[in-house]
């Protein structure tokens, strides 16, 4: 095994890309982060991306394959060490975790963004921040200041986009049933996002997702908790 994880970079060296944990996850699932080398990349740093065809982290390298895109990553690692425990539990697991993933990134991923992305400027590295906030501006239509004001008023619509997977947990311990699979790891990806990047906690204490999240900071050996937070950012 010889896997490069090419994988965003805070200003501190925090990673804290969402579709970066979803892999980052999934490799720690099939046994196989520890041994992978990681290459951090900043927003500014796209040319160490060249040799993929495109400019977008994460990058999974394993040996002279390459495979771009959290899911396309998960599948590839489902299919290339089908004997190292498996992401979906199977074809049907496959399209559960698909919906899991499309859903976090068309209806969860724009409340968490709105909530924290003023603070996600402040953890990027000083040499990205002008790129971040003129490309998420321009995105959103207003300043950063902007967008993230009010999230206070606006949790409860996160909670409640969230009831789906809250309904589930209050009935078993992770979405893929008694252990995590890659449906767990694609919203916790946008969670461990705003825990690194932001002071602003999105769930409360007698959620039951809080306590989902806790098993997965535990998860493969606490790889999770031990990633270093953006401190300084407010």
């Amino acid at each position: 095994m010889a896997i490069t994880f090419y994988d965003l970079s805070a200003k501190n060296g925090a990673r804290f890309s969402p579709f970066g944990w979803r892999a980052r996850m999934a490799l720690a699932h099939k046994g196989l982060e520890a041994d992978a080398t990681v290459e951090h990349v900043r927003f500014g740093e796209k040319d160490k991306l060249e040799f993929s065809g495109q400019k977008l982290v994460p990058v999974l390298k394993d040996a002279n394959t390459v495979i771009c895109d959290s899911w396309d990553i998960a599948c590839y690692l489902e299919e290339s060490y089908p004997d190292n425990p498996s992401l979906f539990g199977g074809e049907a697991g496959r399209g559960a975790a698909l919906f899991i993933t499309e859903w976090t990134n068309r209806t969860i991923n724009p409340l968490v963004a709105g909530c924290i992305v003023h603070d996600v400027y402040l953890a990027c590295d000083e040499r990205d921040q002008p790129y971040f906030k003129e490309s998420r501006e321009a995105r959103f239509g207003k300043s950063l200041e902007e967008i993230q004001k009010g999230r206070e008023d606006r949790l409860p619509d996160l909670h409640k986009a969230l009831a789906p997977a809250r309904a589930v947990i209050e009935k078993q311990p992770f979405i893929g049933g008694t252990a995590p699979s890659f449906s767990d790891y694609a919203l916790f990806g946008t969670l461990m996002w705003a825990r690194i990047s932001s002071p602003f906690e999105l769930l409360a204490e007698d959620d039951a997702l809080w306590a989902w999240r806790e098993r997965l900071l535990d998860a493969h050996g606490g790889a999770a908790r031990k990633e270093k937070l953006c401190a300084d950012a407010a």
